[in-house]
């Protein structure tokens, strides 16, 4: 460590750092892509939080934040990151309801990018944040896996409140041998601008001020013994907005106004149904988790998640549809094999291809009420697909709707599909690490609109992480990616490289740390 500059000690004092113990982290990264086509290949875009998509452009990121300390009862953070970008266009086609004919619409992204603001507090177990704040998995290896199907870290954020247990808690009188984890979210969406900019207007709808609701509840047995178990459900849903639908010539010939109520926000938690279906886009999964630890105190998961969006899916009249995956953890973070991750991933099913109410049927042979079949994942009849700025909120294995050049960005075109994905990381040598991911995807289009001929995606990727000793605080990292097939994302390849410095600053202390965060 070393004393305070003049700078650092106005920047405390300005501050107000008298506390007994205030410290933040700062970041900056800088980083540039290239590629020959539109778009960065697969990897490289997804589970980046939404801030790159684009072949080609140069990047500047800045961050600060305030840690939460678990160690006190009480305790706070907050945190603000931005981006500022320069990148290549993507054209998307739209219809001209005027001249009834196809045009060429160009987009750029966003020069500026406010991608986290948000304040959070602490008590005890439970926490509370409200603003932008990135996803996270809930259960999986955020760096390895394919995605979480609900909540995967792939799209920009949704600004909300979220409340919940900051971690698994013991449930009283069971001595520890069974926790829980839980939490619950409200959001407003932001990309109504996005989503206008590049929708076709042509036989589709578009959903303009949706919110989101996210809830989830986990237990787990007790994680201190070799062998332990975690199951539980999340659930998500889009509700409210204003929909407008267009037909065939670009013209918009019904529109549904759903203004917010706070009667929504129970609605929507207790999943109310009102005349006709359950208010709102509801979909989440079944999750399980199986860990034993080694001896040697390396860990081998085993987990699934099963994604549902009706009742066909809640009670698994899907078939194999879900995520399916091992993963094994080495016992030292800078060993030659560090994590590996090997998952099957099939959406093939979807409850059938026909959506029936049996007593939508006078004199029907079969018993019950509730809606089954073409759950028709991701999508829906009166919400976008489900993602915010074109990227899946959810596993990006589902091709994004910003792929959708063709101008059909509120909806998933090839959400029937099956795959593999594979992952792998370590330590190359001191201070060094990398980390390799491929994958296979083959597509059958959607339910409703089959692709005539099945399409495939081959994805690699290859990123390699140098902790420069000479230079404390400061990380370079260059990755590879190549996409090729005959799907979507085509056939293209590109690369990134970035250098990002951190450190904290104590300031009650006075002191500086260069430090990798």
């Amino acid at each position: 460590m070393t004393r305070f500059n003049p700078l650092l000690a106005a920047l405390a004092v300005s501050l107000g750092a008298s506390a007994t113990d205030f410290d933040m982290n700062f970041a900056a990264t800088l980083r540039a892509n290239g590629g020959p086509h539109e778009f960065a290949p697969y990897y490289i875009a997804s589970l980046r939080h939404g801030n790159l998509t684009s072949a080609t452009g140069a990047h500047l990121g800045l961050k600060a934040w305030r840690p939460i300390d678990l160690s006190k009862r009480f305790s706070y953070s907050f945190g603000v990151e931005a981006w500022a970008s320069v990148a290549n266009s993507v054209d998307y086609q739209r219809f001209d309801s005027n001249g009834q004919k196809w045009i060429t619409n160009s987009q750029t992204p966003a020069p500026v990018i406010l991608q986290q603001l948000w304040g959070e507090v602490k008590f005890r177990g439970v926490f509370l944040y409200a603003g932008l704040r990135d996803f996270r998995p809930s259960l999986l290896n955020e760096r390895l896996s394919s995605g979480d199907l609900i909540e995967s870290g792939n799209s920009r954020n949704i600004p909300q409140a979220r409340i919940g247990f900051i971690d698994f808690q013991n449930i009283p009188f069971t001595n520890g041998w069974v926790q829980i984890q839980g939490e619950v979210a409200y959001a407003k969406s932001t990309d109504g601008d996005w989503v206008k900019n590049r929708f076709n207007y042509y036989n589709n709808h578009i959903n303009l001020g949706w919110w989101y609701n996210y809830k989830r509840c986990y237990f787990r047995t007790k994680p201190s013994q070799p062998f332990s178990i975690t199951v539980g459900l999340q659930a998500a849903a889009q509700f409210n907005g204003n929909v407008y639908w267009y037909n065939r010539q670009g013209v918009n010939h019904k529109t549904l106004i759903k203004p917010f109520k706070l009667r929504s926000l129970i609605d929507v938690a207790l999943m109310k149904n009102d005349v006709n279906y359950y208010e709102g886009n509801h979909l989440g999964a079944w999750d399980f988790q199986a860990r034993y630890r080694f001896r040697n105190n390396s860990e081998l998961k085993a987990y699934f998640s099963w994604l549902w969006e009706d009742g066909s899916g809640i009670g698994k009249m899907t078939g194999m549809d879900g995520l399916w995956g091992l993963e094994w953890k080495a016992a030292k973070t800078d060993a030659p094999l560090s994590g590996a991750v090997l998952e099957a991933i099939i959406f093939t099913n979807h409850g059938g291809p026909i959506h029936y109410t049996p007593s939508d049927y006078d004199q029907t042979t079969l018993d019950g009420h509730k809606s089954q079949g073409n759950d028709n994942y991701y999508n829906n009849q009166e919400y976008n697909g489900y993602a915010i700025y074109g990227m899946a909120i959810g596993s990006p294995m589902f091709i994004s709707p910003v792929y959708n050049t063709n101008g059909a960005v509120t909806r998933f075109n090839n959400n029937r599909f099956w795959g593999i994905h594979g992952a792998v990381e370590g330590q190359m040598f001191p201070r060094v690490r990398y980390r390799a991911m491929a994958s296979f995807r083959r597509f059958f289009g959607s339910p409703q609109i089959p692709a005539i001929t099945p399409t495939h995606n081959v994805s690699a990727f290859f990123e390699t992480e140098w902790l420069v000793s000479q230079i404390p605080g400061l990380k370079l990292a260059a990755q590879l990616g190549l996409d090729y097939g005959d799907s979507p994302l085509g056939k293209t390849f590109g690369a990134l490289v970035s250098a990002t410095y951190s450190f904290n600053v104590n300031f009650a202390k006075k002191q500086f740390n260069p430090c990798v965060l």
